[in-house]
Order: structure tokens, then sequence, then C-alpha cells
């Protein structure tokens, strides 16, 4: 049995997400102490429960210590089966990171799947669903998945209630090299707001434009949702290349202004765009998984995050692969397997 410490690295809900894929896709049982080690309340959440409950139900497997606050699980997969599944966070739980624990197990099948998700699906600290449908899945289309989403209902922190729907068609992956984005294609940046005042995503955008003057007029848009799907706000910065795309989100919160949530996000877009690099950052821990599961290829992106480092650790323990990065001139990193 794999034994992890869930305070190594980053130390947070990725390793058990990434685990639980790994172990679904390797045959390999694990264990993980101190399970979310690092983080301000350690221990299992809600939308971490959901993540191995999909895991067990799609991999007939047998986890022990599933429960909100547990600190250790022990993790035995079974076989992996294609079918129809539906589950609910409970709360404004990340949809996308349970997406993210089952796709690559249900891809590696064979066979045809259908995914109902419920819960948020615009989180602090998870990737919405616009980067996971245009920026991660269009990756993965490249290798040879075939997968299509829905987003059927928006879902906010606290309140939730946010679906998404998941098409998977048999295919088979083989791994690519994505080296360069491509020329540009277009930038956009949209305000979600949802039962809040449409002033505030007036203001982000306002301000957005100042720190961004080289994108066009048209770009720039507030888009108000029904008010029942609120309350919540969500800034979206998106820029489209012809092989790759980067989507820089800011969450509202109270205690944050506008002008503080919009200046945040430009200047993490501005980052990216000022570097030639294929991924940012959290597309970066994203690819690792997919790409190690598909035996190889390449990529490259931005200074690799804590994150990343710890996909990357985490993989080595499943299937003895040894992802690297190097740096390049530029300052791009090139992540491939050694």
């Amino acid at each position: 049995m794999i034994i992890i410490d869930g305070s190594e690295g980053e130390g947070g809900g990725q390793i058990v997400r990434n685990a639980c894929a790994l172990s679904l896709a390797t045959g390999k049982p694990f264990r993980i102490t101190n399970v979310r080690g690092k983080r301000e309340k350690p221990g299992l959440m809600r939308q971490h429960v959901t993540a191995i409950e999909a895991a067990c139900a799609i991999g007939g497997a047998i986890c022990e210590g599933v429960a909100v606050g547990s600190s250790e699980i022990a993790f035995t997969p079974g076989r992996v089966v294609a079918g129809e599944y539906h589950f609910a966070v409970g709360s404004a739980g990340s949809t996308g990171l349970v997406f993210q624990t089952v796709l690559m197990p249900l891809l590696l099948t064979g066979g045809r799947s259908r995914l109902v998700l419920e819960g948020g699906t615009h989180n602090m600290l998870a990737p919405p669903f616009d980067f996971i449908a245009r920026a991660f899945v269009p990756v993965l289309r490249r290798m040879g998945a075939r997968i299509e989403l829905r987003l059927i209902r928006h879902g906010f922190y606290p309140r939730g209630g946010g679906r998404i729907e998941v098409e998977i068609e048999p295919g088979t992956l083989t791994p690519i090299d994505c080296i360069d984005r491509g020329a540009p294609l277009s930038v956009s940046a949209t305000a979600l707001v949802a039962g809040l005042a449409y002033e505030i995503g007036k203001r982000e955008i306002e301000t957005v434009r100042k720190l961004l003057p080289d994108w066009p007029e048209d770009a720039f848009a507030v888009r108000q949702l029904p008010e029942e799907q609120g309350p919540g706000n969500a800034l979206l910065l998106e820029a489209e290349f012809e092989h790759a795309t980067e989507i820089v989100t800011g969450f509202g919160k109270l205690g944050v202004s506008a002008e503080s949530l919009a200046k945040t996000a430009a200047q993490r877009m501005a980052g990216f765009l000022e570097s030639d690099a294929f991924a940012g950052p959290y597309l970066a821990d994203q690819l690792l998984l997919p790409f190690a599961l598909t035996g190889g290829g390449s990529f490259t992106t931005v200074k690799p995050s804590q994150h990343a480092r710890t996909a990357a650790d985490i993989i080595e323990r499943f299937t003895d692969q040894r992802w690297t990065f190097a740096q390049q001139p530029g300052g791009r990193h090139l992540v491939s397997r050694r």
C-alpha cells in the first residue's frame, strides 16, 4: 500500500483527488495521513468527501475514514465501470474538483459515461466551469478524448445549487506536445453577477479596462444572471490563442472591493500575456495527471506552482514516472517525463 503524508508539498485536497484517480487507474491502494495538513481547517471537507465517494462509486472501491473532518483515509480500488452517475456535493463545494477526480479513470475505461454534478460551479480555490470547458478539456480533446460539457445552472458560494452535465464517449488517448500556444485570437472580460447589484460588475469591468488598455472595447461585458442563482459574483478574463486558452478568475467575497478583485485578476492575466508559455499555473496543475496517465507528452508553463510539484510527486508514487520542470530561455518551463 502506498503511504502518503497529506501535509507534504502543497498539503491540500489535490493530493486526495489525484491519489484517488491514480489508484483507480493503476489498481494500487493507498493511505493518506494528515489529510489537508497545511490548510487552516485540516481534514476532509464536503467536496473532498463527495470526490472520494464518486471515486468509490465509479470504481467499486472501498475507502475507510470518509467523513467531513477526517484526517486519515485508506482507499482500496476496484474495477472502474463506465455508466451514468449523479453526484451532489450538497453545498457550494466544487463540482469541477469532483469532475477532475473521476474524469481520467472513466476516460480510460473506453466506455460511454454520463455525469450529472451538482454543487458549486464558480468557487474560490477551484477551477470554474468556464476554465474546465474552455482551457482544460480542449487539451484533452487534442489527446483523443471525446468530452462534452454543459452548464445548466450557476452555483456560487455559499449557496451552491449549480449543475453541470458531462458526456464522455469512448476514444483512444495518445500523448501530445504542447510547447507553443500560437498566435493570439481573442480576449474578453466578463463580470458575472447574480442576486447582487449590477454596479459591482460594472466597477470590476471599468478597473480591468484601465489595467488592460490594449484590449478592444467590445471585449468587456457585465452579465446579469437570474437572481435565484445568487448571491454570487465572478470576474472571468479570457485570452484565446491558436492552440491554448487561458482564463483568469476573480471571485467576489465580503471585505474585498470590486476594484481590488479586478486589479488582482488583471495583473495575473498581464503576467501570463508577457510570457510565451502554453499553460498558465492552474492549467499546468491539472494537465499533469492526464499527461501521466496517457504515458507521456510535454507542455510549457510559467513558473511551476507548489501544486504542480506536489502533483508530480504523487504521480511518481503510483506510476514510477518522474516529471520534471526545466527552465527555458524567456522564463517558461518545459514539463516532461524524464
